[in-house]
C-alpha cells in the first residue's frame, strides 16, 4: 500500500514508506502460487492443467541510519518476484471461417518474393517459410489472377487446437533510501534492477473435419519454443504527508523499466496435404530452414530494448486509535490506493548489436503503433485494513485492475481478494496471507488483415499463500 509504510514492500510501491522505520529489520517471504486456466473458443470450453509455483515475495534488509526526535533515515536492500509468467492455457474449437495458415499467406503475398526466395529469406516469419516448404501455402492462378492460397481454406471446416505453456517471471532487486522530517513528511527513492526470463512452448494444429479425403488438406501442426531474457533499470520516487496524527497521504511515481532483452526462437511444422504433392506428409524445422540462408550469426536470435509503462500512485490511510507514533496505542488502519498505468506506452527500439541480425527502427515503429492502437491506459484500485488484537493482527483487502484493451466487447480485468493473520512478540514477527485471484483475458491465435479475428476467452483462477517472518533490532 502506498501510504501506510513501515514495511519492506514499500520499496516496490512507495519508497517514502521506508522513512517511517525507526529500527532495523530482516525479512523473508516465501510463497506458493496455484493457478487453473479455463478457456472458451468458438463455443467450446476447456480446463487447462493446474500450475503451481514456489516464489519469493518481498524479502531483504532494512537499516536504520540513525534517528532523532521527528527525524530518521533509512536504507533498504530488497528483492521481490514482481511478475510471474507461469501458466498453461489450452483451447480448441471448430472454425468454418478462417485458418491459421492465412496469416502466412498474407505475409508471403506482401513480400513480393517467389517461393524459393521466400523459403530462404530470414525477413519472413519462420512459420511462413515452413508453410511454403511444406505446401501449407502455395501460389495458384485463379480466374487468370496469380494468388497465394492457404490449403486449409479448401476444407470448409477445421478443428483448431492451441496449447500454450509458459514459465518464468521478473525478479527485482531494489536499493532504497528514505527520510522523515518531523514525522510529517516522508521522502524516498529507489533504484530497481529487474531481471526477466520468459519461455513459451506452443503447439498449434488444424485438422480437416469435412470428411473429404481428397481436398488437398488433412492436417498441420506447428510447434514453437520462444524465450527471452535480460535485465534493466528503473526508479521509484515517492512522498508521504501526515497532516494530522491519524492521516497519511502518499504519492509515488514509477519510471519505465529500461530492459535490454535477447530473444531466441525455434520452431517446426508437419503438414499433410493428402494428394496435393508426391509426398503426403512433409516436415521441416527452423534449424533446417536456417541452413538455407547461409547467414551468420543464426537469424533466430534477436536483441532489442524494451521500455515498460509509467505508474502513478495516489494513496490515503487512516490510523485507527490514538494516532500516536507509539504503535502500541494504535488499533489498526484503513488504507486505499488509486493507480494509473500507461499500458499503451511500452515501446521497443533496436539495440544496434553487431552480433545479431539487424532489425531497424522502422519495424519497431510499426510494433509500437500497434501497441498504442490495441491498448489503453489502465486503472487499479486497492482497499485494505487491519485490526490489532494485542500481539495478533487480522487483515483483509481487495484490488481491481481494469481492462487494458481498446477493442469494445473484450472482457479482461483482474480481481484480488486477500485475508491474513499477523503475530508480533518483542523483536520477532510472523505473517500468513492468502490471496485469491480471478483474471479474465483473451488469446488471439492468429491475426488477419482482411477478416475479423477470433479469440479465446480465458479465465484464470487461483491463489497465493504467502508466509513472512522477520526480526527487528
Amino acid at each position: 500500500m502506498g501510504s501506510i509504510g513501515g514495511d519492506i514492500t514499500a520499496a516496490f510501491v512507495n519508497p517514502a514508506g521506508l522513512g517511517i522505520y525507526k529500527t532495523s529489520e530482516m525479512v523473508l517471504s516465501p510463497s506458493l502460487r496455484l493457478l487453473l486456466d479455463k478457456s472458451s473458443y468458438l463455443g467450446s470450453t476447456q480446463n487447462g492443467p493446474t500450475v503451481d509455483r514456489f516464489n519469493m515475495g518481498a524479502s531483504g534488509l532494512v537499516f536504520s541510519l540513525g534517528a532523532s526526535p521527528g527525524t530518521s533515515n533509512t536504507l533498504a536492500i530488497a528483492v521481490n518476484h514482481t511478475a510471474d509468467f507461469n501458466s498453461h492455457v489450452t483451447y480448441h474449437g471448430i472454425n468454418a471461417y478462417s485458418s491459421f495458415a492465412e496469416q502466412y499467406a498474407e505475409e508471403f503475398a506482401n513480400s513480393g518474393l517467389d517461393i524459393n526466395s521466400g523459403i530462404a529469406s530470414p525477413a519472413l516469419d519462420y512459420g511462413t517459410r515452413m508453410a511454403l516448404y511444406t505446401y501449407l501455402i502455395d501460389t495458384a492462378t485463379i480466374g487468370g489472377v496469380p494468388q497465394v492460397i492457404a490449403l486449409p481454406n479448401g476444407t470448409g471446416k477445421l478443428l483448431q487446437q492451441n496449447d500454450i505453456r509458459s514459465k518464468g517471471g521478473i525478479t527485482e532487486i531494489d536499493i532504497s533510501l528514505a527520510t522523515s522530517q518531523q514525522d510529517k513528511w516522508y521522502f524516498g527513492g529507489s533504484l530497481g534492477i529487474p531481471i526477466l526470463n520468459y519461455t513459451r512452448y506452443q503447439t498449434y494444429s488444424e485438422t480437416d473435419m469435412s470428411g473429404n479425403t481428397n481436398n488437398d488438406f488433412q492436417s498441420f501442426t506447428y510447434r514453437e519454443t520462444y524465450s527471452t531474457s535480460g535485465a534493466g533499470l528503473n526508479a521509484k520516487l515517492g512522498a508521504i504527508y501526515s497532516p494530522s496524527a491519524p492521516w497519511r497521504i502518499g504519492l509515488a511515481i514509477h519510471t519505465p523499466s529500461a530492459l535490454a532483452l535477447t530473444d531466441h526462437i525455434s520452431a517446426s511444422m508437419v503438414t499433410n496435404t493428402e494428394n496435393y504433392t508426391s509426398l503426403k506428409q512433409i516436415s521441416i524445422n527452423s534449424d533446417s530452414i536456417d541452413q538455407l540462408t547461409g547467414l551468420s550469426p543464426r537469424p533466430n536470435t534477436l536483441s532489442y530494448d524494451l521500455y515498460t509503462p509509467w505508474h502513478f500512485l495516489l494513496s490515503g490511510s487512516y490510523i485507527i486509535g490514538s494516532g500516536e507514533v507509539d504503535t502500541k496505542k494504535q488499533k489498526g488502519f484503513i488504507t486505499a490506493d488509486l493507480e494509473y498505468i500507461s499500458t499503451h506506452d511500452p515501446h521497443y527500439t533496436t539495440d544496434n548489436s553487431d552480433d545479431q541480425i539487424s532489425v531497424n527502427n522502422d519495424y519497431y515503429d510499426a510494433v509500437n503503433q500497434a501497441i498504442k492502437e490495441t491498448y489503453k491506459g489502465t486503472w487499479s484500485a486497492r482497499l485494505g485494513g487491519e485490526i490489532k488484537l494485542d500481539k495478533w493482527m487480522l487483515r483483509a483487502g481487495g484490488a481491481y485492475y481494469s481492462n487494458p484493451y481498446n477493442q469494445p466487447g473484450i472482457k479482461a480485468d483482474r480481481l484480488y481478494l486477500s485475508t491474513g493473520l499477523g503475530y508480533r512478540v518483542k523483536a520477532f514477527f510472523a505473517d500468513l496471507a492468502y490471496t485469491m485471484m480471478v483474471d479474465r483475458n483473451i488469446d488471439v491465435p492468429y491475426r488477419l488483415a482482411d477478416k475479423s479475428n477470433s479469440y479465446a476467452s480465458l479465465r484464470e483462477t487461483g491463489g497465493s499463500l504467502l508466509f513472512t517472518i522477520g526480526m527487528k533490532w
